[in-house]
Formats: structure tokens, sequence, C-alpha cells
């Protein structure tokens, strides 16, 4: 992992030649983009006149070669001459007697390969010889991807505390401006292009997309870049291209856009665009505008997968800003624009009074219809009429009742000790002004208001007050800077408040040099909560852990909502770290007792990440971050555990998210595969049955390891429907080969935790078996050994139902668990399977041996069948079989097969293993 690759592939290269064989040459060839294999390295460096970068292996004339990558297994030819597939021209070219061709592969990962040969003296390679070779090169594979995997988890740890970075500065904009300067930063810095720009969804014209935003730093400028869009005249939504990446809501990148026939061909002329790469800004699951990133300098030019994906996360975490930006828009030009409606009306209303005073009972009518309230004031400030909007605001019965009085049983104006007529005087005005009127039973409103002074041959004789009750416009505005601040589901302040209070905290923390700290806190596996019982069951969840937090928490901590299942808590005046334990025991306590609803316990558990001020960090941004990557290491521990933070904490999240979304759509768009892995009897050479073993083809990762999809598939519950499918395939397909002739055969598939503890188990298999038609003595479901032992009574009746209904059940990996001998004679169990561990180093190690036999034993003593997996080599299987174990299964029979190539093998054919 230290050393460069070319010092690792020369000292293996150097340990070959010198310590293993005595050969003429070994050389190293490397994979190239055209599909050959050029020397990397090796001895002798220069081979009749070239040197070892000269050499190129092509597969379509070194069928040899061809083969060991295909295989990817080491094939050795001791005599040239009776063997067509090397290269011919290089055999005879240097003479080559014998040849040895090794890969170097890691986990079907082809890195190389390795060419050992002679120059007219065969080597003559014993299998010992042959195998200490294997295990140099092995080693080399091994590094070479632990130094890849390295690479890979550095990239990663960059590309999280990018998206934190985004995040946090995100969370802080207030205009949407800014927002979109950190989104094209940080878009720049992904792609390395600082040609960005931002087209967003016209609110006022529906589906009209317009130039919004360009980066500072782009070839263009804004007003150069706007006044072309317009010249060019876009309808976006009938650009093939972009109307594309509309309509699908994925990005979509063109390197050459000349050589592709979607985008508009003139516009990226007079643009000067040669390659682009559009991302959809997409909330809530709708379109809110593009973002086109574009290359003005030369065609040809793309991005890494991990850039797009990486892009993409940048523009997605902008777009929840963006929406909320936005929102607070609009209710901003709504307020508006009703203001304006208000003051459109006063003025009508007010050209209205003044005709009232000289004009018939009709006329007044008219103003008494109005839906505003309006009344007329003398010069002394005494009221000569009002509507009856008025009364009925000011919860009078009629307007007898105020007409003479003064207006001050109306309003009244603040710190003013002049008379009556002097205050009236100093307020006249003719635009909208907000003040609190008074009700009959002296109770008080807000109200909007216009006082317009009537005028007759250039002299005030009088005033007309026109008024609007705004409670309800209040109650909106207070509703909106409420939500702005708190949490709508739990009350809790929210992101923005938490800022406010934390950066408030550490200045008062650092000028009276004490400790605070930050708890990030998550509930673990909420996901399956609010899959299984719905949302609606998820918030009232949240709303009780809410409650139970703060109960548990110091008097004067700040508990606030993340978002989601994240909760965060603020502690001031920290005196030290055993303090911040009895508060994470408190919390442990208030959440010791289930929480009920709808009828259904659930028990919490959470994890919390803990970062102290100033140990951890000075600002607000960092103190939450920190405690965030804590949290995700408490994580890894069992439940209800916490972790202060700690420099090198480690969370792919990214990766995991990717693999896990991709999962929930890996069934539906049909990447999972069936393999079967065939059941032998050693004994007769017949194959008895084969294990189901699940594969998932991802449509750009390609294979995906169980070992890697499996826990994610049994953590989001999607291991339910996924075992089931795969059940019914297995069953079907048995079925298939039993009407070709293999009656003899059967099917063992694994059962998850998960999956075993469903209460309907039993009743999902029998309709499937039936479904089938198949004999259900020919389906076995393998259980962990742990799993007996876990609930033991729901076990014990669930193993019965399918011993009485006659389906085999199997222990498998049998020796690592815990179970005792007493479980085994309590359960319905037919069959042992003996653990892969026990069976590899069956005859170097010494501990192994015993056990494998001691299972046998126990096994037969307890009349139950016993099979081996994992058996890779001939003496293991020898030595299982002289202990009377027959049944096996491994690679030294067979690699699990793809449906058809085990039936053309097994079924059709009818191969014998041995």
């Amino acid at each position: 992992m230290k050393l460069e690759l070319r010092e690792v592939l020369q000292q293996v290269t150097t340990a070959i030649s010198e310590e293993i064989v005595q050969c003429d040459s070994v050389g190293i060839y490397l994979p190239q983009e055209d599909g050959s294999f050029r020397g990397f390295v090796g001895k002798p460096e220069t081979i009749a006149g070239m040197t070892l970068d000269q050499h190129v292996i092509e597969t379509e004339h070194d069928l040899l070669a061809k083969e060991v990558i295909e295989t990817q297994r080491a094939i050795y030819i001791p005599d040239t001459s009776q063997d067509t597939r090397p290269d011919q021209r290089a055999v005879h070219a240097f003479k080559i007697k014998s040849l040895l061709v090794l890969p170097i592969s890691y986990e079907g990962k082809l890195f190389g390969l390795v060419f050992l040969f002679d120059y007219g003296i065969p080597m003559n390679l014993t299998e010992n010889e042959i195998q200490t070779v294997e295990a140099y090169v092995n080693m080399a594979a091994v590094a070479i991807q632990n130094a890849e995997n390295l690479s890979r988890k550095e990239e990663l740890i960059k590309q999280k505390q990018l998206l934190l970075d985004v995040t946090s500065e995100l969370s802080m904009c207030s205009e949407m401006q800014e927002a979109l300067d950190i989104c094209f930063h940080y878009l720049a810095l992904v792609l390395n292009n600082t040609n960005i720009g931002l087209h967003m969804l016209d609110p006022m014209a529906e589906k009209k997309i317009k130039p919004q935003s360009l980066s500072k730093d782009s070839d263009w400028t804004e007003e150069a870049w706007k006044k072309t869009h317009k010249k060019a005249n876009i309808d976006i939504y009938k650009d093939k291209a972009l109307g594309e990446v509309i309509r699908t809501k994925k990005a979509l990148l063109i390197p050459d856009v000349m050589a592709d026939p979607r985008p508009n061909h003139d516009v990226c002329r007079q643009f000067g665009i040669k390659g682009m790469f559009v991302l959809p800004v997409v909330t809530t699951g709708k379109v809110l505008g593009l973002i086109p990133v574009v290359n003005l300098k030369e065609a040809g030019y793309t991005y890494t997968e991990t850039q797009q994906k990486l892009a993409q996360s940048v523009v997605d975490i902008t777009a929840g800003t963006l929406s909320n930006l936005l929102f607070m828009e609009r209710q901003e030009l709504i307020i508006q624009e009703r203001t304006a409606e208000i003051s459109r009306k006063n003025e009508e209303l007010n050209n209205a009074v003044e005709e009232l005073q000289h004009l018939s009972r009709e006329k007044e009518l008219i103003l008494n219809s109005a839906g505003e309230g309006i009344f007329g004031l003398d010069r002394n400030g005494n009221i000569t009429f009002c509507n009856p909007a008025s009364t009925d605001m000011l919860g009078y019965e009629s307007a007898e009742e105020l007409v003479g009085r003064p207006y001050t049983v109306i309003f009244k104006r603040k710190g003013s000790t002049a008379d009556e007529r002097g205050k009236l005087n100093s307020e006249r005005h003719d635009h909208d002004s907000v003040e609190t009127f008074f009700r009959k039973d002296n109770s008080s409103f807000p109200v909007e208001y216009v006082i317009s002074s009537i005028i007759k041959e250039g002299d005030i004789i009088g005033d007309v007050v026109t008024f609007k009750d705004i409670t309800r416009r209040k109650e909106l505005e207070e509703e909106i800077k409420y939500h702005a601040y708190y949490d709508s589901l739990t009350d809790l302040p929210n992101r923005l408040l938490l800022h406010d209070r934390l950066t408030q905290s550490i200045t008062y923390s650092k000028l009276h040099e004490e400790q605070l700290a930050v708890l990030f806190l998550d509930l673990d596996r909420f996901k399956v909560v609010n899959d299984t019982y719905g949302h609606s069951f998820g918030d009232a969840l949240l709303k009780e852990v809410a409650e139970r937090l703060c109960s548990s928490v110091p008097s004067g901590a700040t508990v606030s909502r993340q978002g989601g299942d994240e909760f965060t808590v603020v502690i001031q005046n920290v005196q030290s770290k055993g303090e911040l334990v009895s508060v994470v025991d408190r919390m442990n306590l208030a959440f010791s007792k289930p929480i009920i609803i709808e009828g259904h316990e659930v028990n919490v558990k959470k994890s919390i990440g803990i970062s102290l001020y100033p140990e951890h960090g000075e600002t607000t941004e960092e103190l939450i971050k920190n405690a965030d990557a804590a949290m995700y290491k408490a994580k890894e521990l069992s439940g209800n555990n916490y972790h202060f933070y700690q420099e090198k904490n480690d969370t792919p999240a990214v990766q995991q998210m990717e693999l896990e979304n991709a999962l929930y759509k890996a069934l539906d768009q049909e990447e999972l595969e069936v393999y079967y892995q065939p059941q032998v009897n050693y004994k007769t050479g017949e194959v008895i049955g084969a294990e189901a073993l699940l594969r998932w083809h991802h449509s750009e990762k390609g294979l995906i390891s169980p070992a890697d999809f499996i826990p994610i598939a049994e953590e989001t519950g999607l291991i339910v429907p996924i075992g089931e499918w795969v059940i019914k395939t297995a069953c079907r397909q048995l079925k298939s080969w039993q009407l070709q002739g293999s009656r003899q055969m059967g099917v063992s598939v694994n059962l998850t935790v998960r999956e075993f503890e469903q209460a309907d188990l039993f009743s999902k298999v029998k309709d499937i078996i039936e479904e089938t038609g198949l004999d259900p003595s020919c389906l076995k479901l393998e259980i962990t050994e742990n799993q007996i032992i876990k609930h033991t009574e729901s076990t014990l009746n669930r193993l019965e139902l399918f011993k009485n209904y006659g389906i085999d059940v199997s222990i498998d990996d049998f020796g690592t668990g815990y179970s005792s001998l007493s479980y085994l004679r309590r359960f319905p169990i037919q069959t042992l399977k003996i653990d892969k561990t026990f069976v590899q180093d069956i005859k170097s190690s010494e501990d192994e041996a015993p056990i494998a036999s001691t299972i046998i034993t126990l096994a037969q003593n307890l009349n139950m069948d016993v099979i081996a997996e994992g058996v890779e080599t001939k003496e293991q299987a020898l030595f299982l079989s002289s202990r009377g174990c027959y049944l096996m299964q491994g690679f030294y029979f067979s690699r699990p097969l793809g449906a058809l190539l085990f039936e053309e093998k097994y079924i059709t054919n009818c191969e014998a293993v041995n």
C-alpha cells in the first residue's frame, strides 16, 4: 500500500525470477483501452532489441492469454510445440519451449497478466513452483486492490466534506443570488468549469423557463448572456436535449454538441458551445429549472461518473434552498399586491365619500355597501357618519351609537398631549398606516387605515377615515415568522434558529472561557417505522421523541430538530465529559419505556455524536459538522450509543445512499438474478440439489457482491419482498427442471433473520408451493445457527409448521454460532451444514479437522443429514467422505451458475461431478 505500482510489480518479478523459478524472462503486462495488454515491468528489460513497453499482447492472436483472461486461472504449457494457443509469432521469434501465464486478479477483477517463458530450454516447472508463483501474484493483486480502496476511501471523505460544506453554507442563505453563487462555486470546484448558468421556471408563465443567473467567473458577462438568449428566442421545452432533461429529471452529458442531433446547433454556434452538461433542479418531484455547464474551448471534453453524481448532489441540495427562498418571496409579493389593492380601493372610496357629502341617498347606499370600514369626521374630530362595515367591525349595533362622539373612542395616538384636533391634523395623510382600533367592548384589533381630508373651496371641512381589519394578515405574518425559525411538527427550534442560538452561545462561552457541547442525535431504523406504519405514525413518534428529549436535558439547553429524524442539543457551561455522559444516561432513561402510538409499542434507539467547544471546533459550522460525523461513528456500534468526535471519523455516506436508492429499483428493473450452486453426492457423483444464491447485476456498476447489498436490504426491509421473489423464482425453476426429468433434485434457499421473523412466513411459502405445484419436500430452507436460539417459542412453532408441511429446514454455517445440543434435540432440524471455515483449511490446520469430524459425528448420532460447503480441493472431499460425509458443495465441483448454464450442464447433459 505504501509503494507505487511499478515498485510493487518490480518486487514481484524479482521474487519470481530469483527466489522461486529459473526462467529466461518474466514480464508483467497491464490492460490498455483498446483491449490489448502492454508490457509494464519485467526481466530482462530488453528482448530481441525491443524494450518491454514495446511488447503488446493481442488476444485475437494470443488465444492462451485470451483464455487466462476469461477464466482468470493460471495456465502452464510445458511444451509449446504441442499447443497452438500461444501467439505463434512470439513462440518462433523467441524460441519459446515452455510458457506459464497467470492473471493478476482479486475478487473477479483483472489487473494484468504475468508471462514466464524460456529461450530454448524448457522451464520444467513443478506444481509447487506454479502455486508459489500464483501466491506471489495474488499478493500483488491484493496490494493493488488495497491501494485502490484507500484512494477511493480518501476521495469519498473529500466528497462527503464538500457536501457538508455546501449544506452548511446554503443553510445560512437569505437571498436567492447568494444561494446560486454558492452552488456555482462548488459546481466549478467539482467540474473544473466556471461556465455555469441557471434557467428558472417563470412563475408568471406556465411552461416557460427563462435565463436567471450566470456564474460570476464565466467567460460570458451576464448581460451579454441574457441578451443572446433573447435574440436566440429559445423554447427550452421544444429543444430536444433540454426537453429530455425536463422530462426525465436526469442530467444529460453531451461532450460534442455538433456530433449529437438533440441540441439546437444554431443556438450552440451563437453561444460558442462545444459540449454541454445539463443538470435538472428538482424539488418535491417538480423541475424548478436547469443548470447547464458548457464547454466553450473544445469538443469531446467529458466528466467522470463521480464528478457527474457529485455535481447533481450539489444541485439537489441547492434545489431545497431555492424552493424555500422562492416561497418566502411569493409570500412577500402576495402581501405587497394585497396592500396595493387596498390602497387603490381606499382611493376610490375617498373620492366617493367626497361626492356623498353633496349627493343623494342613492349614492349613500353605495357607500354603505362597501366592505371596508368608513367613517367621517368634522373639523373638531367628531364622527359625522359611518357605514355598516364600520359598525360591524367596531362592535356597535348601529351608526347612531358612534355619530357625534370623538374619534378617540376608536383610536388613540400614543405619546401626544395636544388637543384632539391637533393630534388629528398631525396624523393626516393619504397613504396606508397600521394602527390599533378599539371596539365597543374596549377590545382591540389591528387595522390598515387612511385619513383623507375633505376640501371645499380650498378649506378643510372634515376628514374621511377608511380602514380594514388586518387581524388575519397579522396572524399569517406571525405564522410565517414562526415557521421560519421553528419546526412545524415538533415546535422545536429549526436549523436556522439553532444556528443563531449556537453562535450566541459560542460568543458567550468564549467571553467567559467556558465549554459548550453540541449533541447530534439520530434515531436508529426510523425509516423502517415510516415504511411499516406510514408517515403519520412516524410524525407522531417524532413528536413524542421531542417531548422526551426536552424532559431529559438540563435546564437552559436548546433542543432543535435538524430535519427528518435528526435532533440537536446545545448545552452551555459544560464542566467535563462525564457531565455529558450523565445527560446521555438521562436520555436513555427517558427512552427506556416504549412509546405507544395507535396501539403499537415502539422501542426507540438512537445514536449520538458529541462535539465540544473549543476542543472540537470554534465555529457553529465546525461543531455541528463534527457532531454529525461523530454520530455516524456511533451508528457503527449497537443502538443507544454515543461517540465523542475524533478527527478520523469515516462515513462513506454518498456511496451507501446511492447503493440503497439503486436497490429500491433493482427488483422492478429486473437487475436481480438467482444463481445455482450444485449440491452433490460425492459417493455417487450425482447432483442431488442446488443452493439458490442471489446476485445483483447493477445497470452501471456491474456485479455487486451480496456482502455489500444484503445488509442494506435487511436494514431497509427490502429483504422481505426480495426474499419472497427468490423463493418463488427458485421453486419455479426447480419445477421446470423436474419436468425435464430431474425429479430427484431439491433446492435450498437461505432465510435472513428479518425474513424468518415474519409472522406470515409459512403462509407465504405455502402459497408459493401451491402456485408452482412443487412437492414441499423438494424445498429446503436454510437458517443460521443463532436464529434458532433468538426467539425460542415462536421459532419452535414456525419450524414445526414447516416440518409438518414437509419442508426440510437446515442450519447453515453450523459451528460458528452458540447453539447447544439441547436446542438441536428440541428443534425439528433435518440437516446441518458445516461452515466453509472448517472445511477450507482441513489439511493444513490441526484445529479444523477435529471440528469438522465432530460435527459429522454429531449429525449422525442425531439422525440428521450433514452437508459440507466450501469444498475447494480433492483432498478436502476425500477427507470428508472418509468421515461419512458424502453431501458437499463448493468450487471444487462448480461455481454458482446462472439458470441456463446450470440447466445445460446438469439437466440437459446430465454431467457427473467426479
